[in-house]
Parts: C-alpha cells; structure tokens; sequence
C-alpha cells in the first residue's frame, strides 16, 4: 500500500513539474500576411488633344439701318467646321477633374437672307438682301467634369467650362438681290461689303460624354458640347462704290454651336499595377 501511494505521488509530481515547463514555454504567433499596397484615387496631370465638327447658329444679325424698316423676316445658318484643340489638366480623385483648353474653330461660311418692308417716301416698298461670310474662332476655357462611375472601362461624364472666344468675321458681302420698289422708284440691287473684323467675348459651355480607360495612362474620349461664344461683328458696311453715310456694321448676335468632338487624355502620374507578395506563414 505504501509502494502505490509512493507512485501516485510521484506522478503527480511530473504532471505539475511537465505543466509548468510547458507553461514557460513562448506560445507561437498567428500567421502573417502582407497587406496589398493602398490603391491611389487619383491620376495626377495629364495632356488632352481633341478634334471635331461644329453646329452653328447665331439668334440674328443687327444692323443700324434696321431700325427704319417697317418689318424684317431674316434666315441665317452656318457650315460646319473643323474644331482642333489641346489642353492640361488634373484629375484630383476617380470622380472629379478640371482642365484649361485652347482650340481653333475652323472657318464656317455663312449664309443669310432679309425680307424687309419700308416706307419708300410716303409709298410702300420691299426687298430682300443676301448675305455671305465666314467665321472662325479662339476658344479658351477652364473646364470642370465630374466621373460618374466606370463599367468595363468605359466612364460617363458630364462638366461645364467657362472662358473667353475670339470670334472673327471676315469676307462678309450684302447683297440686295430681287429688290422690288415702287414703279419709277430709280431704285435696284446694291452691293455692300464689311471688312474683317475680331470681338473677344464671354464664352460658357457645358459637356457630357464617354471616357475609354484603354490604359493607366491613356483615356479615350467622344463627347458632345454645347458652347455660346457671344457676338460677333464685321467693319462698317460700305457700297460697292465706296460710299457710306452711316456707320452701320453688321452684329451677330449670340453665336452658339453644338459641337461633336473626339478626344484623348495621356496621364502622366497614373498609379502603376504591382502585385503583392506572397502571404509570409509563421508555422507553429
């Protein structure tokens, strides 16, 4: 009996002495993984270079002499043109950019036509005049533009400009053609010419369109804008003979054009792609 209890004790003895070695043991630490680096929300500054066609209008032409006319019934329209532009911007975060852009707006040739009525010294008269001329522009404006979200590479956006436009008339001819007075009026077709002449204005434009990521540094665009580039005027109308008693040159009036344009956009700070390391595993 004395022997077992001998055991039993002494086995006690290793079971306490065995938990406390264990206890002094370093208990071994969880696995250990290598986050991803964080990925940037913004691209930096980037270049953009755009081209396309413009849709013009202009509200009316305003003379001097049309305050004498009893009624006046005017048509006008434009060609269209090639627009060229470039630009610098910065993209701040994946929804919001600005940028500051220059573009030519190539010649449109314009066309125009009067129907007028007057009082001819006391008897009615009517006629129609003709007109043609051509126009450019100087477009400069500071561009916002919000991201709507990206699907397959492809971003929505929509964004507003505001600038100043240098709108240049030139070429421009009046022509009074199929002028129907009273008999014995002595009166017939006329010819007038304006010289070449440049307006800056206040200019404002509003966008929308669609961004193709083709990679982290080239983006696509095709976009719509709508641009009012304010008044154009020509040099003082003058008579085929060179006379003049007035100084009357010709106003266009509130200029707007509806432009389609192509677009590309190479950013120079996009955050590089790299993947990251294999998980680092602390085995027990």
């Amino acid at each position: 009996m004395r022997r077992v209890s001998l055991l039993v004790a002494a086995g006690a003895t290793s079971l306490f002495s065995g938990a406390a070695l264990a206890a002094d043991l370093p208990i071994a630490p969880p696995p250990q993984y290598y986050a991803p680096p964080p990925v940037e929300d913004f691209g930096g500054w980037y270049l953009r270079g755009d081209i396309g066609m413009s849709s013009q209008s202009v509200k009316n032409l305003d003379n001097a002499l049309y305050s004498s006319l009893n009624s006046l019934n005017q048509t006008t329209g434009f060609d269209s043109a090639g627009i060229f532009g470039l630009g610098v911007g910065y993209q701040f975060n994946n929804w919001f950019r600005g940028d500051i852009t220059g573009e030519y707006r190539g010649k449109s040739n314009f066309h125009g036509l009067d129907i007028i009525t007057f009082d001819n010294g006391g008897a009615p008269g009517f006629g129609s005049d003709k007109y043609t001329a051509s126009k450019s522009e100087w477009l400069f404006l500071a561009n916002a533009y919000a991201d709507l979200g990206t699907w397959y590479c492809v971003t929505p956006f929509v964004g507003a400009g505001v600038g100043m436009s240098r709108n240049t008339i030139s070429n421009f001819v009046d022509q009074g053609v199929g002028s129907l007075f009273p008999p014995g009026s002595g009166v017939g077709p006329s010819l007038a010419y304006g010289d070449t002449k440049s307006k800056w204005n206040f200019a404002w434009a509003l966008h929308a369109g669609l961004a193709y990521k083709v990679t982290n540094n080239l983006t696509l665009e095709m976009s719509y804008r709508y641009v009012n580039l304010g008044d154009g005027v020509t040099g003082d109308l003058v008579a085929f003979d060179g006379t003049n008693n007035v100084n009357n040159p010709m106003h266009f009036k509130t200029i707007t054009s509806q432009d389609v344009r192509f677009g590309m956009r190479w950013n120079f700070d996009a955050p590089v792609y790299a993947p990251p390391p294999p998980p680092l595993v602390t085995k027990g």
